[in-house]
């Protein structure tokens, strides 16, 4: 059995992942414990990385920065690729006031920490190092111990303690986890909040800012338009409406191109609610959900676009409704419903809704793919070019007048911008970056485990010792930094009714904390934490990184 010994007491690389991979299942264990509703999530795991730590667990810091670092990374980059779709069409909306929220958090942290400097006499290191941790961003931190660095460097004779950067960062971080998870909890039960509630206004919301789209019934009137074919009308129409059958003195049938409109004839289709009265003026009398039943020969079908070969096609060049008697009628992308104009282009990873004739679903569906087996496949390829190119855009350097280091993305940054710019984007040439969501869900799952486990296993060692020597003051300054600003501009975004849902994003994103997001992406199934979290975080690290630099030079 002295193997066993060797094995646990030494540092090499099977004993370090032993350690990583237990701190991850018990993490993950005692995170599924609920306390009076309460439970701690996906952050007992860096609880449980701390407590093993304290008790002797040693694991090669080598590896531990690697495993710590990567994990990150990936949970990132799935976090862009999955909010990537919907990013910029948020700044139509709500975006720019949420980062206005997002923006204020971290002003109001910065100058907390500030005043705690010069009231309590605190040296520069220590401040810097409880604001990093208070706000959760290693990145800052990394970035601050660069700053220390090239001071010590130019200044040989004042030479700035850098040690108490990370320690400050270690004793302030797990709370800084736990106050942004309370103050949510806070936010919820000052204002009784309703988590059924959120999503429904939620969804309604994302409806009704894409476009929501109505079964329509149109009964022609404009003698201009009778015996002129499908198409005519369509492009007469500009794209404002999909007609998926034709109602002809009781009798439905499947238009082609070339189909002929005559007196008397019902359009049955698909339309935005904004072109309704255009369709009016147009076409005729309109009715709005009127949706009748696909019955006799006619079916409606749901296909999962997997084949690669039409990927990246519009409509037009796909060309179903010429060469069957069907017609595209909807698609979904993203949690989002498109109306399919000719010029749309169909992505991996849509759903299609077919309208036709029963006899050719079979041909459709094998043109469109809608297999599970693709489906679930991964994209191996496009996963890690998009991670390279990340952590290029991460590693360039952004000179600010004043500093004399260059802020950066980093490591966490850089493959989020990319990975969001790729979400949206959907491919590069014949290459996809769309990602099924069990596989973005393994991928997020993995990385934040990872790095939280990593963090406590390298936090932990020295942990009680700092807060038994005087330590405990820095988590009560941390803890201030952490929850007043959130508080406060969490209890200001709900009393102008913001969505709760978003403004735990905003709260997790400000603070640039994966482990809030992924409390807050528990509460519902949506995708409104995600999307809010992917609004704010680029903006935000980038001055999280700024101001970690700014704050050690301030206080020299």
């Amino acid at each position: 059995m002295d193997f066993i010994t060797e094995l646990f007491a030494g540092t090499g690389i099977a004993t370090s992942l032993i350690y990583i991979c237990i701190t991850a299942f018990v993490g993950v264990l005692l995170g599924k414990v609920e306390v009076k509703k309460v439970k701690l999530g996906i952050a007992g795991v860096l609880f449980t990385g701390i407590i093993l730590a304290h008790f002797g667990a040693k694991v090669n810091p080598d590896m531990l920065h690697f495993a710590q670092e990567f994990g990150l990374i990936i949970f990132v980059y799935a976090i862009g690729i999955e909010v990537g779709p919907r990013f910029f069409s948020t700044f139509r909306s709500d975006g720019l006031m949420l980062n206005i929220f997002a923006i204020t958090i971290v002003l109001m942290g910065f100058g907390i920490a500030l005043a705690f400097h010069y009231i309590l006499d605190l040296e520069p290191g220590v401040i810097t190092g409880i604001f990093c941790g208070a706000v959760t961003n290693t990145p800052a931190l990394g970035a601050a111990k660069q700053v220390v660095s090239d001071y010590n460097a130019a200044n040989p004779g004042a030479i700035v303690n850098g040690d108490v950067l990370g320690m400050g960062y270690a004793v302030a971080y797990p709370l800084g986890v736990i106050g942004i998870i309370a103050s949510m909890i806070i936010l919820k039960t000052i204002f009784r909040v309703k988590i059924d509630k959120e999503v429904d206004e939620y969804t309604h919301s994302v409806k009704t800012g894409s476009a929501h789209l109505e079964s329509v019934v149109v009964k022609m009137t404009n003698p201009n338009l009778y015996e002129m074919s499908i198409e005519y009308i369509s492009n007469f129409v500009d794209s404002e409406l999909v007609i998926s059958r034709v109602e002809r003195r009781g009798e439905f049938l499947v238009p082609t191109a070339q189909f002929v409109i005559h007196e008397g004839d019902i359009l049955h289709g698909v339309s935005a609610k904004e072109n309704i009265e255009k369709l009016r003026m147009k076409l005729g009398s309109v009715e709005l959900g009127q949706k009748a039943e696909v019955e006799g020969a006619l079916t409606m079908k749901r296909f999962m676009v997997t084949n690669t070969k039409i990927a990246g096609k519009t409509i037009e060049q796909l060309g179903i409704y010429r060469r069957y008697p069907a017609n595209i009628t909807r698609i979904y992308r993203a949690g989002m419903e498109i109306l399919p104009t000719r010029n749309t282009t169909i992505e991996i990873g849509d759903a299609v809704r077919v309208v036709g004739k029963k006899d050719v679903m079979k041909a459709i569906k094998a043109e469109i793919g809608d297999s599970i087996k693709e489906w679930s496949h991964p994209i191996i390829i496009p996963l890690f070019l998009g991670i390279a190119l990340g952590l290029i855009v991460g590693a360039i350097p952004f000179f600010i007048p004043g500093l004399p280091a260059p802020a950066k993305l980093g490591l966490a940054g850089g493959p989020l911008v990319v990975a969001i710019l790729l979400g949206w984007k959907g491919r590069v040439g014949s290459m996809s970056f769309y990602m099924n969501s069990g596989a973005n869900m393994v991928l997020k799952g993995v990385g934040i485990t990872l790095f939280l486990a990593c963090v406590g296993l390298g936090a932990g060692g020295n942990f009680v010792n700092t807060i038994v020597n005087g330590g405990y003051m820095w988590v009560g300054y941390g803890a201030v930094i952490t929850i007043v600003p959130i508080l406060i501009v969490g209890i200001v975004a709900r009393c102008m009714k913001v969505n709760y849902l978003k403004i735990c994003g905003v709260m997790s994103g400000a603070m640039t904390d994966p482990p809030a997001l992924e409390y807050a992406n528990g509460l519902s199934s949506t995708h409104a934490t995600s999307t809010a979290y992917a609004t704010v975080y680029p903006l935000t690290m980038f001055l999280r990184i700024l101001l970690g630099q700014t704050l050690i030079l301030i206080t020299l």
